[in-house]
């Protein structure tokens, strides 16, 4: 091991490099629909919103996908749809402890009551053998995590709802590009909800976009974000030239179907402008998803060096890690302090985010359920001790060996 001394003067005489969160890419196709939907005056969603959900289902092998707002929005949806097959205001839902704050706040939106389960700290996913212990004769669905693209581990989570009679969601927002067992992440359970915010895989700036099996399923969808109302068709006649809906008046009553309110609702819809986006996006999606996935490889077969004191997840033989971040946590050897470590990367030009928290019991905002801190041990010590930084699609493998470098000088200089 190197003396300080040494690491100090390898320092002063390394390039520093800019190894950023996050990226947006524009495509020219992108720029010309934009444009195209800004000369029509027609930017509600309508056309490309349409040609973008088609093109986003046959991406992860789903039969039908419906364009939202927001990635919260899509997981509220999701749940929300299950009022149409019995769930009622207060049921319950199943979901990690450990998550990005939009999943239990969208449990929440939805209606329902979140009854949070600890995660498996090698996975960060909700750990399977705790889940049958938080089941009550109110459950009504379990949404599953994938935390920082890692696929959770569905094929237990399945069978534990096949024999309670459960719906399973799938919350994706990370997991793009994922696979587990040979199966694209979002085509795993009844619902995938995925997020489209800027530092994602597919992007249309702000945005989010469900998964489902049936046409059925979909048009709940349609009709939950606008207001619940009964005009739902996947295709509105009144956005196309013609302007005629036969549909449109009741012929008795001559009610408009259009404030028609079939269910309690929602307003979430992605507009042409955003789908414009998403579809150049679309374009390079393999490009990206290929670069990130280099990247996000290149660490993870390198950080075992780290150990004790750093770790991260591991890309098991089933699946494929959808490439959104590299996650690291401090191990409990460490005896230096995670705003040290984050510290000494953002002087080095390296951005971090704080890897989430056990929302039960971290976020005050879920007080008023009544959780305690220590009920969740492994959610709140990634919460306290985790940190993630970016693998996009601007970053080359110099830039992770530089993450790599940094790393190994830090532990040099704070780990006795």
């Amino acid at each position: 091991m190197a003396s300080a001394s040494q690491v100090h003067a390898a320092a002063q005489t390394r390039e520093k490099r800019r190894v950023t969160f996050g990226t947006i890419q524009i495509p020219e196709t992108a720029k010309r629909l934009i444009n195209q939907a800004l000369d029509t005056t027609r930017i509600s969603s309508g056309r490309l919103v349409r040609q973008f959900e088609d093109r986003f289902a046959e991406l992860v092998d789903a039969p039908a996908a419906v364009a939202v707002s927001s990635g919260t929005d899509a997981d509220i949806l999701a749940l929300a749809l299950l009022r149409d097959y019995g769930a009622k205001t207060g049921d319950e839902v199943i979901t990690p402890a450990l998550s990005f704050v939009a999943t239990g706040n969208a449990v929440i939106h939805a209606g329902f009551t979140p009854v949070f389960v600890d995660v498996d700290r090698s996975t960060l996913n909700i750990d399977p053998a705790q889940i049958e212990a938080a089941i009550t004769p109110r459950t009504r669905a379990i949404l599953a995590v994938h935390l920082m693209g890692k696929p959770a581990e569905m094929d237990a989570i399945q069978a534990i709802a096949d024999r309670h009679g459960l719906a399973v969601v799938e919350d994706a927002a990370e997991a793009h590009g994922a696979t587990y067992k040979g199966r694209k992440v979002g085509s795993l359970a009844d619902l995938g909800a995925f997020s489209l915010y800027v530092a994602h895989i597919v992007t249309t700036g702000e945005g989010g976009v469900i998964t489902c099996r049936t046409s059925e399923q979909a048009e709940i969808l349609r009709s939950l974000r606008s207001h619940g109302r009964a005009c739902k068709c996947k295709v509105c006649t009144l956005n196309t030239a013609s302007g005629y809906c036969p549909k449109r008046f009741d012929p008795q009553s001559g009610e408009d179907i259009r404030f028609v309110f079939e269910r309690l609702g929602y307003s979430c819809k992605m507009n042409e402008l955003e789908a414009a986006i998403g579809l150049g996006n679309l374009e390079n999606y393999q490009t990206i998803l290929d670069k990130r996935r280099a990247n996000l490889r290149h660490v993870l077969r390198r950080f075992e060096r780290f150990a004790p004191y750093l770790f991260t997840i591991r890309e098991e033989p089933h699946e494929q890690i959808g490439p959104h971040a590299i996650p690291i946590v401090l191990g409990e050897r460490a005896s230096f302090s995670r705003a040290e470590l984050t510290n000494y990367l953002e002087s080095n030009g390296v951005e971090t985010r704080t890897l989430f928290a056990s929302m039960p019991t971290q976020c005050p905002g879920f007080a008023h359920l009544g959780y305690r801190l220590g009920q969740f041990p492994a959610a709140e010590y990634l919460g306290r001790r985790g940190i993630h930084i970016g693998v996009h699609q601007d970053l080359e493998l110099r830039d992770m060996d530089y993450v790599l470098e940094i790393l190994d000088e830090f532990l040099e200089t704070h780990q006795d």
